[in-house]
């Protein structure tokens, strides 16, 4: 019995540092998404797209 004691504190903070991770990484992205940092990296990278399909003479999947 004595070997099992140390068990369930380790599986406990293995637990609960994943758990903490995933409330800090959920949090994070919250915030970017808010801030409009994925908005405005995907409007960047669109008009340099079009721009280059409209210089180029390509096709842009973005203009279908």
């Amino acid at each position: 019995m004595r070997d099992d004691l140390g068990q369930s504190t380790v599986e406990f903070a293995i637990v609960s540092a994943a758990f903490l991770a995933l409330v800090i990484g959920l949090s994070l992205l919250w915030r970017s998404v808010s801030d409009g940092t994925f908005v405005d990296h995907a409007i960047l990278s669109a008009s340099h797209h079009i721009q280059q399909s409209v210089v180029g003479g390509g096709i842009d999947v973005l203009l279908y």
